[in-house]
C-alpha cells in the first residue's frame, strides 16, 4: 500500500517510526542517485554517534506508538520527596544511563578525486532540540557551509527548532534546503505543509553535469510501501506529535474520504 497523503505522512514521525522511516530513507536515496550518478560519482551511506543522557535521552517522554489497542503512555521522573524517617527497605529507584544513536546521512563523492561533493542530511529530533545532539550537527553544518560541498538538507519533522536561515519569515511544516558551495550565503529552500505535495529538486553536483531531479514524494512513497507501515499505523488515532485545530479537521475529512478513519 503506497502512502495514503498527498506529502509527508504526519504518522511517520512518530518517535517510535521515524528511526526506522530514517533508516530506510537513506538507504531508498542511494538507490535511486546511484545509477544516476555512475561512473563520474559514488554514493557514500555515513554514519554519526550522538550520545544523549538524562532529559536529553531519546527514550524520556516518548509516547508508545498509536497501535489498535495500545493506550500511551509516558514515563514521569522521579522527584525528591522529603520524609520524616527513611524507608526500611530501599526504593527501586533509576540512574541517567548515556544512549548511543546512528543517524545515517549521504555524501555524494567524485570517484577520481574522492572529494565530497554534495552532503545529503536527513534531520531527527536530536537535531532540532536543544543539547548535545543539535550542537555536534550545527557543528558539522557550519562546516559545510563555510566550504565549497553543496548541502542538501531535509526537514521532515515538524517538532522541533528549525535549522537556522536567513532571510525568511515563512513559517512551514517541512522544509528542505539546498545550499550550493558557489552560491553562499544564497540558497534555496523548499517550504510545504501538511496538505501539499513534496517538491521536486535538483541535486546539485560540480559544474556542468547533469543534475538528477528528486522525486522525495517518490521516495518516501516507496519506503511506506517496502516497510509496510500500513501495518503499523493506526489512521484512527491522532498523530504523534500532535497538529493544529485547522490541521487536524483537513487529516480527518482527508482519512475518512478514503475510508481509513470511520469517525466523521
Amino acid at each position: 500500500m503506497l502512502n495514503p497523503f498527498p506529502g509527508m505522512n504526519p504518522y511517520l514521525e512518530h518517535p517510535e517510526i521515524w528511526p526506522g522511516v530514517h533508516h530506510w530513507l537513506i538507504v531508498e536515496f542511494a538507490r535511486f542517485l546511484s545509477p544516476q550518478l555512475r561512473p563520474k560519482y559514488r554514493v557514500a551511506v555515513e554514519v554519526r554517534m550522538y550520545e544523549t543522557i538524562g532529559t536529553q535521552s531519546l527514550l524520556v517522554g516518548i509516547p508508545d506508538l498509536a497501535v489498535k489497542g495500545s493506550p500511551a503512555t509516558t514515563k514521569q521522573p522521579l522527584t525528591n520527596v522529603a520524609v520524616a524517617q527513611p524507608p526500611t527497605q530501599p526504593q527501586t529507584v533509576e540512574v541517567p544511563v548515556p544512549e548511543i544513536r546512528k543517524q545515517g546521512y549521504l555524501e555524494v563523492r567524485e570517484v577520481a578525486t574522492r572529494e565530497v561533493v554534495t552532503a545529503i542530511e536527513i534531520l531527527s529530533p536530536v537535531n532540532k532540540r536543544t543539547g548535545k545532539g543539535r550542537q555536534q550537527y550545527e557543528t558539522k553544518r557550519n562546516k559545510v557551509l563555510g566550504s565549497f560541498t553543496h548541502l542538501v538538507e531535509i526537514d521532515l519533522l515538524r517538532k522541533g527548532e528549525p535549522m537556522t536561515v536567513y532571510q525568511s519569515n515563512i513559517q512551514t511544516h517541512y522544509r528542505i534546503l539546498v545550499s550550493r558551495g558557489d552560491r553562499r550565503p544564497q540558497a534555496d529552500l523548499y517550504s510545504f505543509n501538511l496538505p501539499d505535495t513534496i517538491p521536486l529538486f535538483p541535486l546539485p553536483l560540480k559544474s556542468g553535469d547533469t543534475e538528477p531531479l528528486v522525486d522525495l514524494q517518490l521516495l518516501l512513497s516507496n519506503v511506506y510501501d517496502q516497510a509496510s507501515y500500513d501495518l503499523e499505523i493506526d489512521y484512527e488515532q491522532e498523530p504523534v506529535p500532535s497538529l493544529s485545530a485547522e490541521d487536524k479537521v483537513w487529516l480527518n475529512t482527508w482519512l475518512t474520504e478514503r475510508k481509513l478513519r470511520s469517525r466523521t
